[in-house]
């Protein structure tokens, strides 16, 4: 039996479900339907079941995610496998042609299953029976293998995909008559009500030789550069970094246009049994287990004579009291909230565009930073002085640095820190502080097996990142 490889893809950065997905941080990293990221719950539905061969998940992200991605998924017992990083995002043909160039070199009768790290899907087993579908069709009749969800409304939000037949209850595979655009409402109820329409799912299923051969023959002006950003990566601290500039040269283009829409073996299976791309607010209602009432919380929430609500608190201090509402989203953030009608969902993006444009920051950054070694999030900023809140991982090592405009104290409120400051090394425990001069060249390491936080206080003309100079950093950051 033919190993199957999955290959997830987690370098997006939607705006859709804004304030809690950012660019900095975007929805497949955070829990949003449950105590884990939809990363860590895809990661999970993918180890395979026992009778198939599942080898460990290759995955594609960007820069700014490379130490997040496999954080993560080692937080949940998974020990990922190759992680490839994007120089730019290119969409997902070239990233799935990435993957399987990758994968062809080392095995080429492999199996690859496409999937997007940010989609929900609660019945993990009828998952795989799909899955074990697609592996039959592929073993005899070669197909390229996509899965269709079945709808349950005439959704305008999706792509579809026309069979040649109306599906039965089998779950076989049924072959492709053409993909679908996104329609209108009206479209969207046709096709619906005729029964042999699925919404395009965008979870794939191939042989690599099979999606290689397709490329060739439907998109050659792909082939070339990928295969050169593959055979130039660099191992990069285990990760592999595509070359940039063969890379940066690809077209931006899905896999969809690119090779689907016009391959003919191609094969679709059928899957009714609960999916979603949480595109919208509105969608991570539905996924929330609203009351009767269709009341939807999350966090520390009050909720009174409220009706098709979603209300969210995303900070144990902030409690938030809904009164009286009806068809209304609430997202509270510590640094931004997000009140709108349940009809508007699909157009939060806007909000996003008009804070750009002002130039706020929320627009992209939580208040929370993510880093290699942890995270820092700021609690007061005034004009010379900024109180961060520093959490490092065991054993992590902040780099050896400078600052040209600032100083900062340090006090160490959980753990043990490990400080350099020019040539002196100390141990710094809870409730003891050291002082860190402008200009000193230091370092924070967290030698022990518990989280690390410390509370600093910078004061200077300027406290912005970038006044960081590096002389030695672990994480080979520029």
């Amino acid at each position: 039996m033919r190993t199957v490889y999955p290959v997830i893809l987690c370098g997006g950065s939607g705006t859709r479900l804004w304030p809690l997905s950012r660019k900095s941080y975007p929805k497949q990293f955070v829990p949003l339907i449950g105590e884990t990221s939809l990363l860590q719950q895809c990661a999970k539905r993918l180890k395979g079941p026992v009778e198939t061969p599942y080898a460990k998940p290759l995955l594609l992200t960007n820069e700014a995610f490379r130490f997040v991605v496999p954080e993560q998924l080692m937080a949940v017992g998974i020990d990922p496998g190759p992680i490839l990083i994007e120089p730019e995002g290119r969409n997902t043909a070239p990233a799935v042609l990435a993957a399987a160039l990758h994968l062809s070199s080392s095995d080429p009768d492999a199996l690859m299953l496409v999937a997007a790290s940010d989609h929900v899907i609660p019945d993990a087993q009828a998952f795989h029976e799909a899955v074990a579908e697609g592996i039959r069709t592929i073993d005899e009749r070669g197909d390229l293998v996509t899965f269709g969800i079945t709808p349950d409304r005439p959704e305008t939000g999706y792509g579809y995909l026309k069979l040649r037949q109306i599906p039965d209850a089998s779950g076989a595979s049924i072959p492709l008559d053409r993909f679908v655009e996104k329609p209108d409402l009206k479209s969207a109820e046709r096709m619906v009500s005729e029964g042999s329409y699925l919404w395009n799912s965008g979870i794939f299923l191939f042989a690599v030789r099979d999606i290689l051969a397709a490329y060739d023959q439907h998109a050659p002006d792909l082939v070339a550069p990928v295969q050169n950003a593959v055979d130039q990566a660099q191992s990069d601290l285990g990760f592999l970094r595509l070359e940039s500039i063969a890379w940066n040269s690809v077209q931006d283009i899905s896999i969809d246009y690119a090779v689907m829409e016009k391959a003919s073996n191609l094969s679709v299976v059928p899957y009714a049994a609960g999916w979603s791309d949480v595109g919208s607010w509105s969608a991570v209602q539905e996924l929330s287990n609203p009351d009767t009432n269709g009341v939807a919380t999350a966090g520390e929430v009050t909720a009174i004579d409220c009706h098709n609500v979603l209300v969210r608190s995303e900070s144990p201090a902030q409690e938030v009291v809904a009164m009286g509402l009806e068809n209304v989203i609430t997202v509270a953030m510590p640094d931004a909230v997000l009140v709108a009608s349940m009809d508007r969902a699909q157009d939060v993006k806007q909000a996003v565009t008009a804070l750009k444009a002002k130039g706020a920051k929320q627009a992209e950054s939580l208040p929370v930073d993510h880093r290699p070694w942890g995270w820092f999030e700021s609690l007061v900023i005034g004009d010379r002085f900024q109180v961060k809140r520093i959490h490092v991982h065991p054993g992590a090592s902040l780099s050896l640095q400078s600052h040209h405009h600032r100083s900062e104290h340090w006090i160490v409120v959980e753990g043990t820190a490990e400080v350099t400051i020019n040539d002196d090394v100390q141990l710094v425990s809870e409730n003891q502080s050291v002082y860190v001069p402008l200009g000193a060249v230091h370092r924070m390491v967290n030698p022990g097996k518990v989280p690390m936080v410390l509370i600093e206080v910078q004061t200077g003309t300027y406290l912005g990142e970038d006044d960081i100079i590096r002389y030695e950093d672990v994480y080979a950051r520029n």
